[in-house]
């Protein structure tokens, strides 16, 4: 099992313990993508402004 498989179950999971039922396993996976594109650019953003710090004088 993909660790995307596994964040969309987690979070399949945790929506239904909490009462939401309207999401489907798809809708889990896209919003599981999105997520992880978020935080993939978030950590580029993040590299190039500590690389930026260390450059300034």
């Amino acid at each position: 099992m993909s660790v995307k498989a596994m964040m969309a179950t987690i979070l399949q999971n945790q929506l239904t313990l909490r009462g939401v039922h309207s999401l489907t396993p798809s809708d889990c996976d896209d919003i599981v993508e999105l997520l992880i594109e978020q935080l993939r650019e978030l950590e580029l953003c993040l590299a190039a402004r500590e690389f930026a710090d260390k450059r300034e004088p």
